[in-house]
């Protein structure tokens, strides 16, 4: 039996152990959920003007893109844990690369007591995407929620008052999009210029259209396609921030077959290099294929001078 004086010694130092290895089992979760952000999905960021453009391209791997300042992203091939805050994503195509993390990005979210996003994808992809979250809703035994928005080449979204997103069909082996997304901004019609501020706030109030909106294309976003579509649809030119997959770079690779199944070629660029109009073209989407060290290679061999340094490699 241990003495009542020894019993009250080992509770006292028992007390002050507790806090002490509830301390240290603290320390360590957060080491641990340290690690997971640490080994987190690969995410390369550039930054353009007041924009930055994050994301990671590989054809057959995984595509994922966001622009954190319009609150969007494109395709869901992957989702790292950086991406989760993004309420509204854009999805190309349901190639497996390009959306297999919709349902884990959505679960993800309902788990950490977040709005259900919004998910904007091909109309012909909507019905089997429901089921999807169903049959994946069983199996996790929890609800997937989020708003599953069709989309059809053509129609306009608008996502806050300065900022919309059109879409443009594009050629791929499924139902397949593009998309841009337009700064709105208003400016003064020309009969008003010279009138005092006074004269123009009468008149806006007394209900005269006093501006005319304006619209800017800050990023265009294409998933998988042939190179026809830059040409069928201009403004795709005309994007500040271009993102277009480039998934071949060889001589060897056949032109007529990546037609075929819908893809791009370093030589589309190079026979439309006076048509880009862009800041920033960023070429991504590259073939497993090719090393890093052989795509450099490749692309600066057709292109010397990265259509005057505005080509950049999604490596």
């Amino acid at each position: 039996m241990v003495p009542s004086g020894k019993r009250a010694a080992v509770s006292s130092e028992n007390r002050r152990q507790q806090p002490q290895d509830e301390r240290s089992q603290r320390d360590s979760t957060e080491e641990a959920l340290k690690s997971v952000l640490l080994e987190d999905l690969p995410i390369k960021r550039l930054s353009h003007k007041n924009i930055t453009i994050e994301g990671y391209s590989r054809a057959a791997f995984q595509t994922y893109w966001r622009i954190p300042e319009f609150r969007l992203g494109f395709d869901l091939g992957g989702q790292p844990w950086a991406f989760m805050g993004t309420p509204s994503w854009f999805v190309s195509h349901t190639h497996i690369d390009h959306v297999v993390a919709l349902p884990a990005y959505v679960s993800r979210r309902r788990m950490m007591k977040m709005e259900p996003p919004t998910i904007y994808l091909p109309e012909q992809a909507v019905p089997l995407v429901e089921k999807l979250l169903h049959v994946v809703g069983r199996l996790d035994r929890g609800r997937l929620p989020c708003q599953l928005v069709p989309a059809a080449p053509g129609q306009e979204f608008e996502l806050s008052r300065e900022l919309v997103v059109t879409t443009v069909p594009t050629q791929h082996t499924v139902p397949s999009l593009g998309f841009i997304v337009w700064e709105r901004r208003k400016k003064l019609k020309p009969e008003f210029h010279g009138l005092p501020g006074e004269k123009i706030r009468d008149l806006r109030l007394s209900g005269v259209e006093v501006t005319n909106e304006i619209r800017l294309p800050r990023v265009a976003y294409l998933g998988d396609t042939r190179v026809d579509v830059l040409d069928e649809y201009p403004d795709l030119y005309r994007a500040e921030v271009l993102i277009m997959e480039v998934t071949f770079l060889s001589p060897h690779h056949r032109g007529e077959k990546i037609r075929k199944f819908g893809h791009v070629h370093i030589d589309d660029l190079v026979a439309r290099r006076d048509r880009f109009q862009n800041e920033l073209i960023i070429a991504s989407h590259f073939s497993i294929r090719y090393t890093p060290r052989l795509i450099e290679k490749l692309a600066r061999k057709a292109i010397p001078d990265m259509l005057g340094g505005r080509l950049l490699l999604w490596l």
